[in-house]
């Protein structure tokens, strides 16, 4: 039973080879290990999942409705933009989240400037690279 799941979205698994002067150099593999030993640190235990497939990511969370998932931290990444389907399902679970990203979305193009995961979330963090990530936890935590 997880107490915090950590949902990646697409293209997250090319991290350490996509654009590293813009998402890092940290492999998604090394952000996990990271996150994992800060939750063991807080005494809290962590899931990891990633996928490219926006189906995949609903699925997986509506499972967490049934598997004692305490807390969401999800990088919804291009989904982030796009996706009533995972803004719904979040929702759907009644299970609190927060938005993270590597980059400062709010810097880049345009169409990165709105997040349909934004509104419903209890915080968003981004623009700190791997520390999103680390600080989301930190804020669970807190929460």
């Amino acid at each position: 039973m997880p107490a915090i799941l950590v949902l990646n979205g697409p293209n997250l698994n090319l991290l350490g080879k996509r654009e590293p002067g813009l998402y890092g150099s940290d492999t998604l593999e090394a952000i996990n290990k990271r996150l994992q030993a800060q939750a063991e640190n807080a005494g809290s235990s962590l899931e990891f999942f990633q996928s490219n497939h926006e189906g995949a990511l609903v699925d997986r969370i509506h499972q967490a409705s049934l598997d004692g998932t305490r807390f969401i931290v999800i990088n919804p990444a291009a989904f982030t933009h796009t996706s009533v389907a995972l803004r719904d399902a979040l929702l759907g679970v009644n299970i609190p989240f927060i938005e993270v990203h590597l980059s400062n979305v709010y810097g880049r193009e345009e169409f990165r400037h709105k997040s349909l995961i934004a509104p419903v979330c209890k915080g968003q963090i981004a623009g700190f690279g791997m520390n999103s990530y680390l600080l989301a936890v930190r804020a669970v935590a807190a929460l």
